[in-house]
């Protein structure tokens, strides 16, 4: 059904197609907008990594409820 869709002259009429409908200018915002997402995605994942050497053993700290008790 999709056999041979994306051939190089396919590819070429779709560029053509969205170099008209967008414009020069416009494709290169998006291009420039779309690899600053990439890169700022790549550094979150990075900055999320969790290693299991990083992971402690200790549980976290539990909250100490206040002693002044309820409100009079």
């Amino acid at each position: 059904m999709f056999s041979g869709l994306l051939q190089p002259m396919h590819l070429l009429l779709i560029l053509g197609v969205v170099l008209i409908v967008f414009g020069p200018g416009k494709l290169a915002h998006l291009g420039h907008d779309l690899g600053k997402s990439i890169r700022e995605f790549k550094s979150a994942m990075e900055a999320h990594d969790v290693t299991p050497e990083a992971v402690s053993e200790k549980p976290a700290p539990q909250a100490v409820p206040d002693k002044a008790g309820p409100a009079a």
